[in-house]
């Protein structure tokens, strides 16, 4: 599936590679909700990002996103 993805804008397989390496995907979230400008979702992602990771993981291979669960 070619276009833009959660990590980066890289395309859908690179982001589920991303995601499966909890380290990857622990630093790759909290550096995209910085980009975002969303600083207390990073820092949630710093604390939670065990749970978090796992939650993404799913919803990467299932529904092609990683969540998006505070826009703050």
């Amino acid at each position: 599936m070619a276009g833009k993805s959660d990590y980066f804008g890289l395309d859908w397989i690179v982001s589920l590679i991303l995601a499966i390496i909890p380290f990857t995907a622990w630093i790759c979230g909290v550096v995209t909700r910085l980009q975002e400008g969303k600083i207390v979702a990073a820092i949630i992602r710093v604390f939670g990002g065990w749970l978090i990771w796992v939650v993404d993981l799913i919803l990467m291979i299932t529904q092609k996103h990683i969540l998006r669960l505070l826009n703050v």
